[in-house]
């Protein structure tokens, strides 16, 4: 795996540097109105205001990769790209280590999001950084109808992302990975939390801390739905029914991937691979400031079958 930078943030992150904000107001006017000295003397925005944090992803997308039209629903996710962008990077050097050090590129690698939310940032990231092809799922229809049209509005994503609807909640994968699909790798942020109440205890935690204490009311300043924050047991429940339900898909996908917020659900995780007794395990650590999460990456596929696999997708041979 590449080496971090100082600021944590993976080396081919196009985020590693200080927000240039006269830049980004080019590429998006309406972010002036956000704009402001901070007490260094720096421009900044309230990273606490979900306004500012929008228009400010407008511009990142606009500026970085050149999506013109984007926006999401009302009180849905809308994430901070530079962390979404390093799950990206991470998961292209895991394919780099199964590919002699070289990252496939181009419409042959296809990545399945699980969850891929209204924004539908992993795969705009994925297919304009590395040219690769995605499907996205998720339950929710509004997420659906929203992820579609961001698509549709943007020619330099037309053909390379498309979108599936989850039919059934209890699925992760079955109804979604047909017959003839293939993926390189899949990739999921699970609902983090347990509880409708443990969500809102942990933003008023978050806003806490990016307002230093001072009184504010309890918006989300990444918004998000229920579905996209919390779910009964929390990020530990949802992945330990990714990984059972993965070995049926075993032989169509590569890497199996998802992220893991907390590091004390690492034993319990670990112990529902073994179960299954992957062909190989690997934890992938990212830092982005002061927070810390990692991939769990698993895969049932032999080395015979990694070789062959390669070889007929990636069109290189071993």
């Amino acid at each position: 795996m590449s080496k971090k930078t100082d600021k944590g943030l993976h080396p081919r992150n196009l985020h590693n540097d200080r927000y240039d904000f006269n830049a980004l107001v080019q590429r998006e006017p309406k972010l002036a109105a956000f704009v402001h000295e901070n007490k260094y003397g720096d421009l900044s925005i309230d990273f606490a205001d979900p306004e500012a944090v929008l228009v400010l992803n407008k511009a990142l997308l606009s500026y970085f990769y050149k999506i013109k039209q984007w926006n999401i629903p009302k009180h849905y996710l809308c994430p901070p790209i530079p962390g979404r962008a390093d799950y990206i990077h991470y998961v292209a050097d895991l394919l780099a280590a199964s590919n002699s050090g070289t990252i496939p590129s181009g419409e042959k690698i296809i990545g399945l999001d699980v969850g891929v939310g209204a924004n539908c940032i992993y795969p705009i990231v994925g297919s304009t950084v590395y040219g690769w092809k995605f499907i996205g799922s998720d339950i929710d229809q509004v997420s659906i109808k929203s992820a579609m049209s961001l698509v549709a509005n943007n020619e330099t994503l037309k053909g390379k992302i498309e979108i599936r609807e989850q039919m059934n909640p209890e699925n992760i994968f079955t109804g979604i990975i047909g017959k003839n699909d293939r993926f390189d790798f899949t990739l999921c942020n699970p609902p983090f939390h347990r509880s409708e109440e443990d969500a809102s205890a942990g933003n008023q935690r978050k806003n806490r801390n990016l307002t230093k204490n001072k009184s504010r009311n309890s918006t989300l300043n990444f918004g998000g739905q229920a579905n996209e924050l919390w779910c009964p047991g929390g990020e530990v429940a949802f992945i330990k029914k990714m990984i059972r339900q993965s070995v049926v898909q075993g032989k169509k996908v590569f890497w199996f991937t998802t992220l893991v917020s907390k590091k004390e659900n690492l034993p319990t995780i670990y112990k529902a691979l073994q179960l299954l007794n992957p062909v190989e395990v690997q934890t992938i650590e990212m830092k982005q400031g002061q927070k810390v999460s990692r991939v769990i990456a698993w895969t049932f596929l032999t080395k015979e079958m990694q070789r062959k696999w390669r070889e007929e997708r990636w069109k290189i041979k071993s």
